[in-house]
């Protein structure tokens, strides 16, 4: 049985060592992107596209984060009081913090995209527009103009 195992892992190495390696999610190659040498180029979303998912985050991730933190909250609390005098209270209380905590992270994580989304489509038009300006000034300065 032994040896069988030896075996079979020695052709198992041997073979993976004649196969190319590359990176892959989910059992796919990574997705063509702007990033990436066979990507199109362009943006992988539109202005809009950041705008819908900006709101998504603003009226359904966020209150709902807050809503189920705070039912987690009362009934950790509940829960608290219910077991006091015993070390199962200290425990539930640390846990408790320890939530809070993750939430408030999460809660800061999820203004923070927000804010990055809604910036971003105003950045990019912004950067255009300084390039446009750098150039435009580059061709009234240039002695090839008249040529």
């Amino acid at each position: 049985m032994v040896g069988d195992f030896d075996q079979e892992w020695s052709q198992s190495r041997a073979g993976a060592a004649d196969e190319r390696v590359d990176m892959r999610l989910n059992g796919t190659g990574a997705p063509a992107g702007p990033l990436t040498p066979r990507g199109s180029g362009s943006f992988g979303s539109t202005p809009a596209e950041k705008t819908a998912a900006a709101n998504t985050i603003e009226t359904e991730l966020q209150p709902n984060t807050k809503t189920a933190a705070e039912h987690a909250d009362e009934a950790t609390n509940t829960a608290v009081k219910g077991f006091e005098g015993w070390d199962t209270a200290p425990g539930l209380k640390k846990v408790a913090d320890t939530w809070d905590k993750q939430v408030k992270v999460l809660m800061g994580r999820l203004g923070s995209e927000k804010s990055a989304l809604r910036g971003a489509s105003g950045l990019f038009v912004r950067n255009d527009i300084g390039l446009g300006d750098q150039f435009q000034s580059i061709g009234t300065r240039s002695k090839l103009n008249g040529l």
